[in-house]
């Protein structure tokens, strides 16, 4: 276990006191948030070498020419990218990227770089905006993780599937029972227009297609299947709708600079619209909420850390990362009690009327 010595070292914002340059007044002008500065330049490299790789890979190439382009646009979409352009496309769906004038341009994420990372346009807004939060993990979300055993490799298949195979599906359903009618529109017609774009373009050069689109929608399905479910892994079952009883926080990790403090589960879900550099200083502010909840904190680990141990029933490992908030444990066999009783398949008819924090 670890001890919290108040240090961390996640990334926050920092005004800036050098003179700014042209194109910074010109992004800045254009955006709602001069924090969101970085998601411009991340958007513009994107724009700049995986866009244009894609296109390459349509055009009649030499065979050596065309697989040296297939394996960096790969190695790229997933090594290098496929994280921060994920949760950049998370934070712009919580909080609007440009501002009105240039409003036209929050389209640019979704519809033009999002399918190059298998994502769908706007579906991930209509579950994660219109499903996910409002329902937090209780049962009538689709990606609930509370009737799985969530330290099971087979239980994660089950899972998997069910959102690979009707997700879409389940989702228009939700909405439909929702009255929420726009949201059922925007997340089916982005998923209908990307897989009729793919059979189109399969027709046209299906190898280039694969590659392109085919290849990284099927890795990212997986993707987020496995940080939901890491997410939401350990939940009290008697207050399975408290954001601080029902996701974690991952503090002190590289993840954390690459991916916009993603790490920081439990505060988004208490506040949805905090901006992602706030969270370190929220999480200090608000450590009694923590304590007081019996919150499960990681130091130096993230969510593929915790899925991949998980799956592998590595309790010791998580011990070794658990942060002590509160000194409530006094060994590494104490927590991982604790931490197996939090991953419990839950009855979903047990589950108490919702109470939930924030």
């Amino acid at each position: 276990m670890k001890s919290f010595n108040n240090v961390i070292t996640d990334p926050v914002y920092v005004k800036p006191t050098g003179p700014e340059t042209f194109f910074q007044r010109i992004f800045k002008s254009m955006i709602r948030d001069e924090r969101d500065l970085p998601f411009v330049y991340l958007t513009l490299e994107l724009t700049l070498i995986l866009l244009p790789l894609a296109v390459i890979l349509y055009l009649p190439l030499p065979a050596w020419a065309w697989w040296t382009a297939a394996i960096a646009y790969q190695f790229l979409n997933n090594f290098r990218y496929k994280g921060p352009f994920g949760l950049m496309l998370h934070c712009t769906s919580h909080r609007v990227f440009f501002n009105k004038k240039y409003g036209f341009l929050n389209h640019y994420l979704p519809w033009v770089i999002g399918p190059l990372f298998g994502q769908t346009p706007e579906t991930y807004y209509s579950h994660h905006i219109g499903m996910h939060h409002p329902e937090n993990n209780m049962p009538d979300d689709d990606s609930c993780t509370m009737p799985f055993q969530r330290d099971s490799l087979r239980g994660f298949g089950r899972y998997l599937s069910s959102f690979f195979f009707a997700g879409v599906i389940n989702l228009c359903r939700y909405f439909i029972k929702r009255n929420r009618k726009k949201l059922m529109m925007r997340a089916s017609r982005g998923e209908l227009l990307f897989f009729a774009a793919c059979v189109g373009l399969s027709f046209l050069n299906f190898p280039a297609t694969f590659v392109v689109f085919i290849l990284p929608f099927l890795i990212s399905r997986v993707i987020m299947m496995v940080g939901n479910w890491a997410q939401h892994a350990f939940i009290d079952s008697t207050a399975p709708d408290n954001s601080y009883r029902n996701s974690i926080t991952c503090i002190n990790t590289k993840y954390n600079h690459k991916c916009w403090n993603d790490g920081y589960h439990i505060s988004h879900h208490v506040k949805p619209s905090m901006h992602w550099t706030e969270h370190p200083h929220y999480f200090r502010q608000t450590l009694n909420e923590y304590i007081e909840n019996e919150s499960i904190v990681f130091d130096g680990i993230h969510f593929l850390h915790v899925w991949l141990w998980l799956m592998t029933k590595r309790y010791d490992l998580l011990a070794k990362n658990f942060v002590n908030i509160g000194n409530r444990y006094s060994s590494d066999e104490e927590i991982i009690l604790f931490l197996r009783q939090r991953t419990k398949k839950i009855d979903l008819t047990t589950v108490p009327a919702s109470t939930a924090i924030a």
